[in-house]
């Protein structure tokens, strides 16, 4: 008999025969294209190889690209494995992508790229190559912390990942307000009795400061929240709400060329930003237009209310 599961776990998953409705939607001609133009992918999900695919899209289309490659594990996705590469052939995969991936971002669009630890200092090295070359600026680096992650016996517990921040000039957008950190203020300073650069309600003292590039309050999604898919290495919407506030304004193009279930289309939507993203399995491309219709209806971020990004968990 098969496990019931927990009224309380929202996850969604099904199978590719249950979700055939929310493949239809997607576009699944790209071997037969020689290209595609912005008004045929926008507010689309490309089912097919991220490769394949990326040489056909309409140059310097995108506003914003937030990438979310594999990162140099061995991982299943679904029916596809990701093998380890020698740390050569990691950057070269890399090199690969990005290139074409560069060409579809306007003059001045920025670029995420999520990594871990390991993948972090290949990513890092390709990234200073062609900044060299001066087809990009590395801006900042942003690591985040997983409240997730197996012990070590041996070494420190891994509970950390990185996102490059980079740009093609210096030119770019980046909306300080819509991402400013709310911190309680412990010890309120006041002149002639007032709230010095802070302030005073009734649910507590706060201060909105600047973000810095160390984040601690991301949950990675998890069986008991809206968002979450079997995806394996889902990234929270709270996180790419971050991203995309920062970096790009409403109406603007959001593309993922590793979509993975959704979550950066979903969010764009969500923060009224079109989308486009490619996604070579299936079963995700199907929780990414489950999640798009229902997105339809609910606007709402976990962990992000009224223009706030709250604490973790809360």
């Amino acid at each position: 008999m098969a496990k019931q599961k927990s009224p309380l776990n929202k996850t969604i998953d099904f199978s590719e025969e249950d979700g055939k409705e929310y493949l239809a939607p997607c576009l699944a001609d790209f071997e037969l294209r020689e290209s595609y133009s912005l008004q045929e992918i926008c507010d689309k999900t490309i089912f097919g190889d991220t490769f394949s695919v990326l040489p056909k899209l309409p140059e310097k289309f995108a506003d914003l690209i937030i990438a979310d490659p594999p990162y140099n594990l061995e991982k299943n996705y679904n029916s596809t494995k990701f093998k380890e590469k020698t740390s050569s052939a990691y950057a070269d995969y890399t090199k690969a992508w990005l290139e074409p991936a560069l060409r579809l971002l306007k003059d001045e669009g920025s670029l995420y790229i999520c990594c871990d630890w390991k993948t972090s200092i290949l990513i890092a090295s390709v990234l200073a190559d062609y900044e060299k070359e001066g087809l990009l600026r590395i801006q900042n680096r942003i690591t985040w912390e997983r409240e997730k992650g197996r012990g070590a016996k041996t070494n420190w517990k891994n509970c950390h990942e990185d996102i490059w921040f980079v740009t093609k000039s210096g030119d770019y957008t980046f909306n300080l307000d819509a991402v400013k950190m709310r911190r309680r203020v412990i010890a309120p300073y006041k002149v002639d009795g007032k709230p010095k650069d802070w302030t005073e309600c009734s649910e507590g003292n706060y201060r909105d400061t600047c973000p810095s590039n160390f984040w601690s309050d991301i949950s990675i999604p998890f069986w008991s929240m809206l968002e979450n898919t079997a995806h394996p290495t889902q990234k929270a919407e709270k996180l790419l709400a971050k991203l995309i506030l920062a970096s790009s304004n409403v109406g603007d193009i959001v593309f993922d060329p590793f979509l993975g279930s959704g979550s950066t289309s979903v969010t764009a939507k969500k923060l009224g930003r079109h989308w486009c993203g490619i996604e070579r399995e299936a079963r995700y491309c199907e929780f990414a237009e489950y999640r798009l219709q229902l997105a339809e209806s609910d606007k709402t971020i976990q962990g992000f209310e009224d223009g706030i990004f709250k604490e973790r968990n809360s």
